[in-house]
């Protein structure tokens, strides 16, 4: 069963071998490709030449690692809710340039509904996280700001579900 991604001409129809193969590489990207055609039931080149294809179609982003936050000494997530009452360029740019600029944000989203952003935020500390938010604010200002910390992780980059 193939899904189109989109509408623009890079865009990749995805099929189940596909599928297969973005699950296997969600799950370990390290695999060697041998592993990888094992786990999915196809030749090494063939799955070579779809890895090859998705990336050239920007299903695949990019590799990474995943961290363990509490041995990587970052082991405090915090979610800051924020709220804006400028919504013109100038603002958003600004904002944008902290959001990139500040490595203890891990994720920013931009919402539909009451809250603007959401913030994922990763400290030592409670008070390394306030020095962080001193450092966000005295960068731009937020109308309204809320923030929660995580008590446990339920589930951690689980990957996409396809």
């Amino acid at each position: 069963m193939a899904h189109a991604t989109g509408n623009s001409a890079n865009d990749v129809a995805l099929d189940d071998a596909d599928r297969g193969i973005l699950r296997v590489l969600q799950a370990d990207a390290s695999l060697s490709l041998e592993r990888v055609a094992k786990k999915v039931g196809m030749s090494k080149t063939a799955v070579w030449n779809r890895i090859q294809r998705l990336h050239a179609g920007g299903v695949i982003l990019r590799h990474t690692v995943v961290l363990d936050p509490v041995k990587a000494g970052v082991p405090e997530t915090f979610f800051i809710s924020v709220r804006t009452n400028r919504h013109d360029a100038e603002w958003a740019g600004k904002f944008e340039k902290a959001v990139a600029e500040l490595p203890q944000i891990t994720e920013a989203h931009r919402l539909a509904g009451e809250i603007d952003y959401l913030l994922k935020v990763q400290v030592t500390s409670t008070r390394a996280f306030d020095a962080f938010y001193q450092e966000l604010i005295g960068r731009i200002s937020l109308y309204s700001v809320s923030s929660a910390l995580s008590m446990q992780v339920m589930k951690r980059g689980g990957g996409l579900a396809v």
